[in-house]
């Protein structure tokens, strides 16, 4: 068995930092005694996850320009030279077969130095509107993977390949409608459920939508997982209080999204690439609030990808305080309505994209 070694690129947010761990999760099972480097940004979150994942990282002093304040951008113009050299360095001392960058700060200088040495570069793209940092490194890739169709605006058509987003292979630990799932958050599964999931931070539009309209969700009989975010916890339960009741689940964090998913019979969640990618295999019924606070609005725009398939139901962020929670009621008082979200998004799922990402790899290693 050939041995290789692979550079890994990217991060900033768990969208990017859990497909890099899952392509190199695939390559490891197909290359064993293969060595892996990730190289990410400082004081930022790949920098914890990734050693967690059992992989050795290096970290780049490089960060996003501001776009508000342009005099601030001095500093980060120093550290992306430092990055670049630094970058230049890694590349050098550890030889990769491949490189390989998912998106965010640090694969701008990683891959741009690999390019220069002759490293063939693959770019793995999770959104529907294509990232600046991809956008850049596009002509020094051989590859370019994808999750949606129409890519062609960003990309030269003769290097993309249609793979999907790598998604978390425990949520289909447990499935649908689970004896166990309904016991863990002591539910009734005679009764309708509403799963309100904002990241793992929590989302603040999603949580005052919810605490806005506790009086109509408690007189529905709909239950509720409510996952708040660590920020929000405190206010939300506060919120919650004079509405307990066994059906009403307030949770700072959800440890078993397998069992939540399991329960829902309707979702709400923002409109991250890769939270689009688990409901599509899961084949999930959605409301999605895309944030308003993501470079180029681009969960508004994976959003409307599914929007136009009949594949989910979109709310903008400004109105969900008012329209979330009585569409939401209204959806799940209409069991056609939610088997046909059922059937458009999950005929929008990519299956095995970790191992179709691996294939090109593969035959960029040939």
């Amino acid at each position: 068995m050939s041995t290789y070694r692979f550079i890994i690129s990217g991060g900033g947010t768990g969208g990017h930092i859990f497909p890099a761990i899952s392509i190199a999760n695939e390559l490891k099972a197909r290359y064993p005694g293969s060595e892996f480097l990730f190289v990410g940004a400082q004081g930022r979150m790949e920098m914890e996850r990734v050693p967690q994942a059992g992989y050795a990282i290096e970290g780049l002093p490089v960060q996003g320009f501001d776009r508000k304040h342009l005099l601030r951008n001095f500093k980060v113009l120093v550290n992306l030279v430092r990055s670049t050299r630094r970058a230049r360095r890694i590349v050098r001392d550890f030889r990769p077969d491949v490189a390989i960058g998912v998106g965010g700060y640090a694969s701008a200088p990683t891959l741009k130095a690999a390019a220069e040495q002759g490293v063939p570069c693959l770019l793995q793209e999770q959104n529907s509107y294509a990232g600046v940092t991809n956008q850049v490194l596009a002509s020094k890739a051989a590859r370019i993977c994808v999750a949606y169709e129409g890519m062609e605006r960003f990309f030269p058509k003769d290097k993309i390949v249609l793979t999907g987003n790598p998604v978390r292979q425990d949520l289909f630990r447990t499935a649908p409608r689970a004896p166990e799932a309904y016991a863990y958050f002591g539910l009734d599964p005679a009764k309708p459920t509403l799963l309100v999931v904002g990241g793992s931070l929590g989302a603040r539009t999603l949580n005052r939508s919810v605490m806005a309209h506790l009086d109509e969700l408690a007189q529905s009989g709909v239950q509720v997982v409510w996952q708040t975010g660590k920020f929000y916890i405190d206010e939300a339960r506060r919120a919650a209080e004079p509405y307990a009741r066994p059906g009403l689940v307030v949770t700072d964090f959800v440890s078993r999204m397998d069992y939540a998913y399991a329960v829902a019979d309707l979702v709400v969640s923002r409109a991250g690439a890769g939270s689009i990618s688990e409901l599509c295999l899961l084949a999930k019924p959605v409301i999605l609030v895309p944030s308003p606070n993501v470079a180029e609005d681009h969960q508004t725009k994976n959003a409307l990808a599914l929007v136009q398939h009949g594949a989910a139901v979109m709310i903008r962020d400004a109105d969900a305080p008012d329209r979330l929670v009585p569409e939401a009621l209204s959806l799940l008082a209409d069991p056609a309505r939610l088997a046909d979200l059922s059937v458009h998004i999950a005929a929008l799922a990519q299956h095995d994209s970790a191992a179709r990402i691996a294939d090109e790899v593969a035959r960029l290693l040939k």
